[in-house]
């Protein structure tokens, strides 16, 4: 493939740290963004010293308001271009809705909605004007029903596939392409930081981060639309539609406690 640039979000741990190896591995100029300074720096002069690549660190926390309008606009007065734009950065956590912080609930909107609807949002026009370009959006198998304990987590992920299902119709033909990773539960920090490490859910279907993301990266270089990892979440996805909606919340809240 053409060397391009690729913006990875969340890029200093779990499935951020492995598409950016897939990137790099072909050749890809990088943009690593997450909160850390030290862990990304790392990871770019690994796979600067192994691939050859440029890979450029933006430590920007997209909690925070304003942070990915003010990233895009650091990236044009860097003159750097993305043709490849990976929405990996996200979070998650158990508890009631009603009794969780509410900072920490809008925190979750602000990276797992906010931010990743503004750098699609203002990075596609560039892409399209190109002729080229491709986004993969990180949502998950929750975003396939509602999650009581989880409630803010998978409504952020059900409109990642919303959006991303609408924004593939729409740029037909263009040469753009918008896929969408939906993953069940998988080795990363996003387990200890969401608190579901011993549920049900985890225990039963687990993946590695590297299987994850080399499955994600695929389905995005061919431009597929959904794709979800593993056929046991598959088939628990599938099952999921077809259920009545009282089952499928009865279900969802079984397997996370």
């Amino acid at each position: 493939m053409t060397s391009r640039i690729a913006l990875v979000t969340g890029a200093s741990a779990g499935l951020g740290v492995e598409f950016a190896k897939l990137l790099a591995k072909d050749g890809h100029n990088l943009v690593l963004v997450a909160r850390s300074q030290d862990r990304l720096q790392r990871l770019a002069d690994e796979l600067q010293q192994q691939h050859g690549v440029r890979a450029q660190v933006f430590a920007r926390d997209l909690s925070q308001p304003g942070a990915a309008p003010a990233l895009v606009e650091a990236l044009d007065q860097a003159g750097l271009t993305i043709d490849i734009l990976i929405n990996n950065a996200g979070f998650g956590f158990s508890g009631k809705y009603h009794e969780n912080p509410a900072e920490q609930e809008f925190a979750l909107l602000q990276v797992n909605v906010v931010a990743l609807a503004q750098l699609t949002r203002l990075l596609l026009p560039g892409m399209v004007a190109r002729g080229w370009g491709r986004v993969l959006n990180v949502a998950s198998t929750a975003a396939f029903q509602p999650g009581p304990h989880m409630a803010g987590y998978f409504a952020s992920k059900a409109y990642v596939l919303s959006l991303s299902e609408a924004l593939a119709y729409e740029l037909k033909d263009t040469g753009v392409s918008v896929t969408v990773l939906c993953p069940g539960p998988t080795q990363t920090e996003f387990t200890e930081r969401a608190g579901i490490r011993e549920s049900l859910l985890f225990k039963l279907s687990a993946q590695s981060a590297e299987k994850v993301a080399a499955i994600g990266y695929q389905a995005m270089l061919k431009g597929e639309t959904v794709v979800i990892s593993g056929l046991h979440n598959w088939a628990l996805a599938q099952t999921i539609r077809f259920a009545p909606r009282g089952v499928a919340r009865a279900l969802a809240s079984w397997l996370v406690k």
